[in-house]
Protein backbone atom coordinates (compact mmCIF):
# COMPACT_ATOMS: atom_id res chain seq x y z
CA UNK A 1 0.00 0.00 0.00
CA UNK A 2 2.81 2.61 0.78
CA UNK A 3 5.37 0.98 -1.61
CA UNK A 4 7.41 3.84 -2.76
CA UNK A 5 6.01 6.31 -0.07
CA UNK A 6 8.73 8.29 1.87
CA UNK A 7 7.56 8.88 5.49
CA UNK A 8 9.06 11.19 8.12
CA UNK A 9 8.09 10.25 11.60
CA UNK A 10 8.28 13.13 14.48
CA UNK A 11 8.36 11.77 17.84
CA UNK A 12 7.65 14.30 20.83
CA UNK A 13 7.83 14.23 24.66
CA UNK A 14 5.02 11.63 25.56
CA UNK A 15 4.79 8.52 27.53
CA UNK A 16 3.13 7.20 24.38
CA UNK A 17 6.56 7.41 22.63
CA UNK A 18 7.21 3.91 23.20
CA UNK A 19 4.76 2.99 20.80
CA UNK A 20 5.81 4.50 17.71
CA UNK A 21 8.78 1.93 17.48
CA UNK A 22 5.46 -0.31 16.09
CA UNK A 23 4.43 2.52 13.73
CA UNK A 24 7.78 2.66 12.26
CA UNK A 25 7.86 -0.79 11.81
CA UNK A 26 4.38 -1.00 10.51
CA UNK A 27 5.04 1.58 7.68
CA UNK A 28 8.03 -0.03 7.15
CA UNK A 29 6.11 -3.26 6.45
CA UNK A 30 3.86 -1.63 4.44
CA UNK A 31 6.74 -0.85 2.38
CA UNK A 32 7.34 2.80 3.17
CA UNK A 33 11.04 4.44 3.63
CA UNK A 34 10.82 6.20 6.99
CA UNK A 35 13.03 8.55 8.53
CA UNK A 36 12.60 9.33 11.96
CA UNK A 37 13.32 13.22 13.84
CA UNK A 38 12.96 13.18 17.61
CA UNK A 39 12.87 15.94 20.10
CA UNK A 40 15.31 15.94 23.20
CA UNK A 41 12.50 15.21 25.46
CA UNK A 42 10.82 12.08 23.61
CA UNK A 43 14.53 10.66 24.30
CA UNK A 44 13.53 10.52 27.99
CA UNK A 45 10.98 8.00 27.49
CA UNK A 46 12.93 5.96 23.82
CA UNK A 47 16.29 5.80 22.70
CA UNK A 48 17.35 7.19 18.88
CA UNK A 49 18.79 3.66 18.92
CA UNK A 50 15.73 2.25 19.31
CA UNK A 51 14.13 3.93 16.52
CA UNK A 52 17.48 3.44 14.24
CA UNK A 53 16.68 -0.17 14.46
CA UNK A 54 13.33 0.15 13.86
CA UNK A 55 13.23 2.28 11.12
CA UNK A 56 17.10 0.98 9.36
CA UNK A 57 17.48 4.94 8.30
CA UNK A 58 19.54 7.63 10.31
CA UNK A 59 17.61 9.28 13.60
CA UNK A 60 17.48 13.04 13.26
CA UNK A 61 17.94 14.49 16.88
CA UNK A 62 19.84 17.83 16.24
CA UNK A 63 19.45 20.20 13.61
CA UNK A 64 23.58 20.98 13.58
CA UNK A 65 24.58 17.64 13.54
CA UNK A 66 23.84 17.21 9.65
CA UNK A 67 23.10 20.99 8.56
CA UNK A 68 20.41 22.17 6.08
CA UNK A 69 19.00 18.15 6.96
CA UNK A 70 15.63 20.06 7.96
CA UNK A 71 15.47 21.26 4.60
CA UNK A 72 16.81 18.52 2.44
CA UNK A 73 14.59 15.57 4.62
CA UNK A 74 11.49 16.97 4.40
CA UNK A 75 11.88 18.21 0.56
CA UNK A 76 11.59 13.97 -0.64
CA UNK A 77 9.06 13.35 1.73
CA UNK A 78 5.26 12.47 0.73
CA UNK A 79 4.00 12.80 4.38
CA UNK A 80 5.01 13.92 7.64
CA UNK A 81 3.15 12.30 10.74
CA UNK A 82 3.98 13.36 14.61
CA UNK A 83 3.13 10.10 16.76
CA UNK A 84 2.73 11.23 19.39
CA UNK A 85 1.97 14.92 19.14
CA UNK A 86 1.95 16.72 22.34
CA UNK A 87 0.72 19.61 23.20
CA UNK A 88 3.91 21.93 22.92
CA UNK A 89 4.48 20.48 19.38
CA UNK A 90 1.41 21.19 18.72
CA UNK A 91 1.23 24.74 20.10
CA UNK A 92 4.53 25.58 18.14
CA UNK A 93 3.47 24.18 14.65
CA UNK A 94 0.39 26.35 15.21
CA UNK A 95 2.58 29.47 15.84
CA UNK A 96 4.74 28.47 13.27
CA UNK A 97 8.08 28.43 16.21
CA UNK A 98 11.15 26.12 14.80
CA UNK A 99 13.41 25.87 17.20
CA UNK A 100 14.54 22.51 17.43
CA UNK A 101 15.17 19.73 14.31
CA UNK A 102 11.31 18.47 14.52
CA UNK A 103 9.76 21.58 14.59
CA UNK A 104 12.16 23.38 11.82
CA UNK A 105 11.51 20.34 9.58
CA UNK A 106 7.93 20.31 10.07
CA UNK A 107 7.73 24.10 9.01
CA UNK A 108 9.71 23.10 6.06
CA UNK A 109 7.51 20.42 4.88
CA UNK A 110 5.12 21.10 2.47
CA UNK A 111 3.87 17.22 2.01
CA UNK A 112 0.88 15.30 3.85
CA UNK A 113 1.16 16.41 7.53
CA UNK A 114 -0.82 13.94 10.10
CA UNK A 115 -0.85 14.46 13.96
CA UNK A 116 -1.90 12.54 16.59
CA UNK A 117 -2.43 13.76 19.82
CA UNK A 118 -1.22 12.68 23.13
CA UNK A 119 -1.54 14.27 26.36
CA UNK A 120 -3.85 14.10 29.67
CA UNK A 121 -7.32 15.32 29.11
CA UNK A 122 -6.93 18.52 30.87
CA UNK A 123 -4.48 19.65 28.07
CA UNK A 124 -6.29 18.11 25.15
CA UNK A 125 -9.66 20.08 26.25
CA UNK A 126 -7.78 23.25 26.62
CA UNK A 127 -9.69 25.59 24.50
CA UNK A 128 -6.32 27.42 23.34
CA UNK A 129 -4.83 23.61 21.90
CA UNK A 130 -8.29 23.01 20.73
CA UNK A 131 -8.09 26.29 18.68
CA UNK A 132 -4.81 25.56 17.55
CA UNK A 133 -5.79 22.46 16.19
CA UNK A 134 -8.74 23.71 14.69
CA UNK A 135 -6.85 26.00 12.88
CA UNK A 136 -4.44 23.87 11.45
CA UNK A 137 -7.30 21.26 10.22
CA UNK A 138 -8.55 24.65 8.60
CA UNK A 139 -5.52 24.79 6.77
CA UNK A 140 -5.39 20.78 5.93
CA UNK A 141 -3.61 19.46 8.42
CA UNK A 142 -4.77 15.93 9.25
CA UNK A 143 -5.08 14.59 12.82
CA UNK A 144 -6.19 11.02 14.10
CA UNK A 145 -6.94 10.50 17.87
CA UNK A 146 -6.57 11.03 20.42
CA UNK A 147 -9.31 8.10 22.05
CA UNK A 148 -10.33 7.83 25.80
CA UNK A 149 -9.03 5.14 28.05
CA UNK A 150 -6.79 4.70 31.08
CA UNK A 151 -4.26 7.73 30.70
CA UNK A 152 -0.49 7.76 31.55
CA UNK A 153 -1.60 9.22 35.10
CA UNK A 154 -4.43 7.07 36.29
CA UNK A 155 -6.36 9.18 35.20
CA UNK A 156 -9.39 8.41 32.72
CA UNK A 157 -10.65 10.47 29.67
CA UNK A 158 -9.14 11.63 25.63
CA UNK A 159 -5.94 11.86 25.80
CA UNK A 160 -4.64 8.56 24.83
CA UNK A 161 -2.66 8.33 21.48
CA UNK A 162 -4.68 6.44 18.62
CA UNK A 163 -4.09 3.14 18.08
CA UNK A 164 -0.80 2.27 15.40
CA UNK A 165 -3.55 0.64 13.37
CA UNK A 166 -5.39 3.63 13.11
CA UNK A 167 -2.87 5.63 12.17
CA UNK A 168 -1.73 3.54 9.85
CA UNK A 169 -5.01 3.36 8.08
CA UNK A 170 -4.88 7.32 8.06
CA UNK A 171 -1.55 6.97 6.65
CA UNK A 172 -3.00 4.61 3.53
CA UNK A 173 -6.22 6.92 3.23
CA UNK A 174 -4.42 9.90 2.68
CA UNK A 175 -2.33 8.51 0.03
CA UNK A 176 -5.13 7.16 -1.74
CA UNK A 177 -7.64 8.61 -4.09
CA UNK A 178 -10.47 10.13 -2.49
CA UNK A 179 -12.44 8.94 -5.61
CA UNK A 180 -15.94 8.18 -3.37
CA UNK A 181 -15.76 11.29 -1.63
CA UNK A 182 -19.62 12.21 -1.47
CA UNK A 183 -20.78 8.97 -1.83
CA UNK A 184 -22.59 6.74 1.41
CA UNK A 185 -21.46 3.34 0.67
CA UNK A 186 -24.06 1.02 2.92
CA UNK A 187 -22.02 -3.00 3.06
CA UNK A 188 -23.85 -6.15 4.45
CA UNK A 189 -21.92 -9.01 6.18
CA UNK A 190 -21.46 -11.76 7.87
CA UNK A 191 -23.46 -14.44 8.70
CA UNK A 192 -27.04 -14.52 10.32
CA UNK A 193 -28.21 -16.48 12.90
CA UNK A 194 -31.74 -18.18 12.70
CA UNK A 195 -32.74 -19.53 16.76
CA UNK A 196 -34.29 -22.61 17.19
CA UNK A 197 -34.96 -22.13 21.07
CA UNK A 198 -33.06 -19.19 23.19
CA UNK A 199 -29.43 -21.20 22.93
CA UNK A 200 -29.42 -22.96 19.34
CA UNK A 201 -29.21 -21.49 16.03
CA UNK A 202 -28.44 -22.24 12.94
CA UNK A 203 -26.14 -20.53 10.50
CA UNK A 204 -23.03 -20.69 8.55
CA UNK A 205 -19.31 -20.31 7.95
CA UNK A 206 -19.44 -16.51 7.11
CA UNK A 207 -16.60 -14.70 8.87
CA UNK A 208 -18.01 -11.53 7.54
CA UNK A 209 -13.98 -10.58 6.24
CA UNK A 210 -14.95 -9.83 2.82
CA UNK A 211 -17.62 -7.29 3.90
CA UNK A 212 -15.62 -5.57 6.63
CA UNK A 213 -12.81 -5.21 3.96
CA UNK A 214 -15.50 -3.07 1.43
CA UNK A 215 -16.31 -0.91 4.44
CA UNK A 216 -12.94 -0.40 5.27
CA UNK A 217 -11.58 0.40 1.75
CA UNK A 218 -14.77 2.74 1.06
CA UNK A 219 -14.11 4.53 4.22
CA UNK A 220 -10.28 4.87 2.84
CA UNK A 221 -11.90 6.44 -0.36
CA UNK A 222 -13.43 8.77 1.20
CA UNK A 223 -16.98 7.91 1.75
CA UNK A 224 -19.05 7.83 4.49
CA UNK A 225 -20.01 4.04 5.06
CA UNK A 226 -22.43 2.28 7.10
CA UNK A 227 -21.78 -0.87 7.91
CA UNK A 228 -24.72 -3.49 8.88
CA UNK A 229 -22.84 -6.81 10.03
CA UNK A 230 -23.70 -10.24 11.47
CA UNK A 231 -22.29 -11.68 14.52
CA UNK A 232 -18.46 -12.06 13.93
CA UNK A 233 -15.27 -11.76 15.84
CA UNK A 234 -13.73 -8.55 13.77
CA UNK A 235 -12.46 -4.99 15.14
CA UNK A 236 -14.96 -2.70 13.26
CA UNK A 237 -13.56 -0.27 10.83
CA UNK A 238 -12.08 2.90 11.92
CA UNK A 239 -14.80 5.55 11.84
CA UNK A 240 -17.11 3.44 9.67
CA UNK A 241 -20.80 3.43 11.59
CA UNK A 242 -21.64 -0.26 12.69
CA UNK A 243 -25.00 -1.65 12.87
CA UNK A 244 -25.26 -5.06 14.49
CA UNK A 245 -27.97 -7.69 13.67
CA UNK A 246 -28.50 -11.29 14.23
CA UNK A 247 -31.13 -12.78 12.43
CA UNK A 248 -32.36 -12.25 8.70
CA UNK A 249 -35.13 -10.40 9.52
CA UNK A 250 -33.22 -7.69 11.43
CA UNK A 251 -30.70 -7.87 8.83
CA UNK A 252 -33.53 -7.11 6.38
CA UNK A 253 -35.06 -4.33 8.70
CA UNK A 254 -31.96 -2.44 8.71
CA UNK A 255 -31.30 -2.63 5.16
CA UNK A 256 -34.61 -0.61 4.83
CA UNK A 257 -33.58 1.91 7.37
CA UNK A 258 -30.58 2.97 5.80
CA UNK A 259 -30.45 2.19 1.96
CA UNK A 260 -32.73 5.45 1.47
CA UNK A 261 -29.48 7.69 2.11
CA UNK A 262 -27.33 5.53 0.15
CA UNK A 263 -25.79 5.28 -3.36
CA UNK A 264 -24.13 2.52 -3.26
CA UNK A 265 -25.34 -0.51 -1.67
CA UNK A 266 -23.20 -4.33 -1.38
CA UNK A 267 -25.21 -6.89 -0.13
CA UNK A 268 -22.32 -9.29 0.93
CA UNK A 269 -23.34 -10.96 4.00
CA UNK A 270 -24.82 -14.43 4.02
CA UNK A 271 -28.13 -14.44 4.86
CA UNK A 272 -29.64 -17.86 6.11
CA UNK A 273 -31.91 -18.62 3.44
CA UNK A 274 -34.23 -20.31 6.05
CA UNK A 275 -34.84 -19.66 8.90
CA UNK A 276 -37.65 -22.25 11.69
CA UNK A 277 -41.11 -22.01 11.41
CA UNK A 278 -41.02 -21.86 15.27
CA UNK A 279 -38.92 -20.75 17.86
CA UNK A 280 -39.15 -22.41 21.00
CA UNK A 281 -39.44 -20.34 24.35
CA UNK A 282 -37.71 -22.81 26.39
CA UNK A 283 -34.80 -25.06 25.37
CA UNK A 284 -35.83 -27.93 23.14
CA UNK A 285 -35.25 -31.05 25.35
CA UNK A 286 -32.16 -33.65 24.27
CA UNK A 287 -34.14 -36.70 22.30
CA UNK A 288 -32.90 -39.39 19.79
CA UNK A 289 -33.66 -37.34 16.72
CA UNK A 290 -35.35 -33.58 16.20
CA UNK A 291 -37.67 -33.01 12.79
CA UNK A 292 -37.18 -28.79 11.78
CA UNK A 293 -40.20 -27.05 10.22
CA UNK A 294 -38.64 -24.46 8.19
CA UNK A 295 -39.23 -21.77 5.90
CA UNK A 296 -38.04 -19.20 3.09
CA UNK A 297 -36.19 -16.36 4.34
CA UNK A 298 -36.50 -13.16 2.95
CA UNK A 299 -34.93 -11.77 -0.22
CA UNK A 300 -33.05 -8.98 1.00
CA UNK A 301 -31.06 -8.12 -2.18
CA UNK A 302 -34.22 -8.56 -4.48
CA UNK A 303 -36.21 -6.16 -1.91
CA UNK A 304 -33.71 -3.83 -2.48
CA UNK A 305 -33.04 -4.16 -5.99
CA UNK A 306 -37.24 -3.95 -6.52
CA UNK A 307 -36.93 -0.33 -5.46
CA UNK A 308 -38.51 2.75 -7.34
CA UNK A 309 -35.07 4.60 -6.35
CA UNK A 310 -32.38 2.50 -5.54
CA UNK A 311 -28.62 2.52 -5.10
CA UNK A 312 -26.21 0.95 -7.15
CA UNK A 313 -26.59 -2.40 -6.09
CA UNK A 314 -24.11 -5.24 -5.53
CA UNK A 315 -24.87 -8.63 -4.96
CA UNK A 316 -22.59 -12.00 -4.18
CA UNK A 317 -23.04 -15.42 -5.18
CA UNK A 318 -20.61 -17.96 -3.29
CA UNK A 319 -21.08 -20.92 -4.99
CA UNK A 320 -19.30 -24.49 -4.24
CA UNK A 321 -18.00 -25.65 -7.55
CA UNK A 322 -17.34 -23.55 -10.76
CA UNK A 323 -21.12 -22.72 -10.72
CA UNK A 324 -20.79 -19.44 -12.21
CA UNK A 325 -24.15 -19.72 -14.27
CA UNK A 326 -25.87 -19.26 -10.97
CA UNK A 327 -24.20 -16.18 -10.55
CA UNK A 328 -25.34 -15.01 -13.93
CA UNK A 329 -28.95 -16.41 -13.11
CA UNK A 330 -28.69 -14.09 -10.11
CA UNK A 331 -27.66 -11.21 -11.88
CA UNK A 332 -30.65 -11.42 -14.33
CA UNK A 333 -32.93 -12.58 -11.57
CA UNK A 334 -32.32 -10.36 -8.92
CA UNK A 335 -31.58 -7.31 -11.21
CA UNK A 336 -28.41 -5.88 -9.90
CA UNK A 337 -26.18 -3.76 -11.03
CA UNK A 338 -23.25 -6.36 -10.60
CA UNK A 339 -22.69 -9.80 -8.87
CA UNK A 340 -19.57 -11.29 -7.21
CA UNK A 341 -18.89 -14.62 -7.86
CA UNK A 342 -17.01 -17.04 -5.89
CA UNK A 343 -16.18 -20.46 -5.25
CA UNK A 344 -16.11 -20.77 -1.77
CA UNK A 345 -14.59 -24.48 -2.20
CA UNK A 346 -11.39 -23.43 -3.28
CA UNK A 347 -8.47 -23.08 -1.04
CA UNK A 348 -7.61 -19.78 0.22
CA UNK A 349 -10.58 -18.55 -1.44
CA UNK A 350 -14.11 -18.07 0.81
CA UNK A 351 -14.65 -18.57 4.29
CA UNK A 352 -12.24 -17.60 6.86
CA UNK A 353 -9.19 -16.39 4.94
CA UNK A 354 -7.74 -13.02 4.03
CA UNK A 355 -8.19 -14.20 0.03
CA UNK A 356 -10.11 -14.53 -2.80
CA UNK A 357 -10.38 -14.98 -5.81
CA UNK A 358 -13.46 -13.91 -7.68
CA UNK A 359 -15.48 -12.98 -11.12
CA UNK A 360 -16.81 -10.00 -11.52
CA UNK A 361 -20.39 -9.66 -13.68
CA UNK A 362 -21.87 -6.88 -14.92
CA UNK A 363 -23.47 -5.18 -17.66
CA UNK A 364 -20.30 -4.98 -19.23
CA UNK A 365 -19.35 -8.71 -18.97
CA UNK A 366 -17.37 -10.83 -17.07
CA UNK A 367 -13.89 -10.27 -15.55
CA UNK A 368 -12.13 -13.05 -13.80
CA UNK A 369 -9.88 -11.66 -11.29
CA UNK A 370 -6.68 -13.74 -10.03
CA UNK A 371 -5.94 -14.46 -6.21
CA UNK A 372 -5.62 -11.80 -4.25
CA UNK A 373 -6.10 -10.14 -0.37
CA UNK A 374 -9.82 -9.47 0.13
CA UNK A 375 -9.02 -5.66 0.35
CA UNK A 376 -7.60 -6.17 -2.99
CA UNK A 377 -10.53 -7.15 -4.27
CA UNK A 378 -12.44 -4.70 -2.30
CA UNK A 379 -10.23 -2.39 -3.95
CA UNK A 380 -11.38 -3.83 -7.84
CA UNK A 381 -14.74 -4.12 -6.89
CA UNK A 382 -14.92 -0.26 -6.04
CA UNK A 383 -12.70 0.38 -9.16
CA UNK A 384 -15.26 -0.73 -11.25
CA UNK A 385 -18.02 0.53 -9.85
CA UNK A 386 -16.91 3.79 -10.60
CA UNK A 387 -16.15 2.68 -14.35
CA UNK A 388 -19.61 1.88 -14.71
CA UNK A 389 -20.96 5.29 -13.71
CA UNK A 390 -19.25 6.83 -15.18
CA UNK A 391 -20.83 5.30 -18.39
Amino acid sequence: MLKGKSIIVGVTGSVAAYKTVDLVKGLRQDGAAVSVVMTRSSQRFITPLSMQIASQNTVYTDMFEYPLSHISLPAGADIFVVAPASANSIGKYASAIADDMLSTTLLACNGIVILAPAMNWRMYENPILRKQLDYLTSLGVKTVGPEKGTLACGEEGIGRMAEIDRIIESIRAAVVEQDLKGEHVLVTAGPTREYLDPVRFLSNRSSGKMGYALAKIAKRRGADVTLISGPVSLKPPHEVEVIGVETASEMQKAVMENIIDSSIFVMCAAVADFTPGKVKEMKIERSQSLSLNLKMNPDILLATSSLEKRPFTVGFSAETGDRIDRAREKFVGKKTDMIVFNDVSKNNAGFDVDTNEVTILDSGGEKSLPLMTKEEVASAIFDRIIELRKR
